[in-house]
């Protein structure tokens, strides 16, 4: 897959080299709430997950990871289309920017634009949809600043040490 650029960022696929910078993101406790980790990664799990990307197929797998990086080629966080769907035309999308520094500057929703080009354009999607925390204030603005709108509510879904929290479903509808 050749890269994907948008303003400030380029979307590529994962290569074997971020194998370093995917372990020290997986086993970031801080995101395991988001991520819905509950044990750390071996650097050999992250090696063989990096090295299966190589031939990974959206259309055999569902599934597809997707690098951020800078315009300047600094890794700063993933995007994956899961639950990929290619008779209704749709995915689900889920996004991480690592450094809590980066956050806020807009290489998300950079992210989210260059992502629905590509996915309108090379895989014929209808829509994107995600599910977000309802205590995940920045995600909720992310997407919604984004255009999507809420289509549902799950109650108490989303356990942590700190108790249940609702869990809301977002959707775009591409045009």
């Amino acid at each position: 897959m050749a890269n994907i650029e948008g303003s400030s960022i380029r979307l590529r696929a994962v290569e074997p080299d971020d194998a370093e910078v995917m372990y020290e993101w997986e086993n970031d406790i801080a995101i395991w709430s988001v991520s819905g980790t509950t044990e750390p990664f071996s650097r050999d799990q992250i090696a063989i997950f990096t090295s299966s990307q190589l031939d990974k197929d959206i259309f055999r797998t569902g599934q597809l990871r997707l690098m951020i990086e800078t315009l300047d080629h600094r890794a700063i966080g993933a995007v994956d289309l899961f639950e990929f769907d290619p008779l209704n035309r749709r995915a689900g999308v889920g996004i991480l920017i690592h450094d809590p520094d980066l956050r806020g500057q807009g290489y998300g929703a950079d992210t989210l634009r260059t992502l629905e080009v590509y996915v309108r354009r090379f895989l014929g999607l209808h829509q994107l949809w995600c599910n977000v925390g309802a205590k995940n204030t920045a995600s909720l603005r992310l997407f919604r600043g984004a255009g999507y709108d809420e289509v549902g509510r799950k109650r108490d879904w989303q356990w942590s040490c700190e108790g249940y929290c609702d869990e809301i479903m977002l959707q775009k509808i591409l045009e």
